[in-house]
């Protein structure tokens, strides 16, 4: 079976590193790059062609509402997972009309995010 392919985003450095660590511990999921903005997560995502972004909400020069706007229009097979340390408000709608499946908040990610990424695949 074919790992599951992850770009995870987000322009705290800690939240990445923590992020990628944890997920690289299931031997079904593969984290094939990290991006620090929006520009980078689309030029990422065209690129590694992951089957899943995981994407902070709030980023300088591109948040991650429209870089999840643009991947989907650019590559709609990627499915799109959104972080946010906001709580579940406008931010989070927001995201959701944009395209991502899911949002979650940064507090909750070490326990949700490997079920919703086994969720994800599972549908497909």
């Amino acid at each position: 079976m074919e790992a599951t392919r992850v770009l995870i985003v987000d322009d705290d450095y800690l939240i990445l590193e923590v992020l990628t660590r944890l997920l690289n511990d299931y031997p079904d999921v593969e984290v094939v790059g990290q991006a620090v903005t929006g520009d980078e997560a689309i030029s990422k995502t065209q690129s590694l062609q992951p089957h899943i972004v995981i994407m902070d909400i709030r980023m300088p020069k591109m948040d991650g509402i429209t870089a999840a706007r643009e991947i989907k229009s650019k590559c709609p097979q990627v499915q799109i997972i959104g972080l946010t340390e906001l709580g579940q408000g406008y931010h989070a709608e927001a995201m959701l009309k944009a395209g991502a499946l899911a949002v979650y908040q940064k507090s909750n990610a070490l326990d949700e995010l490997y079920p919703a990424i086994r969720r994800i695949t599972a549908g497909q």
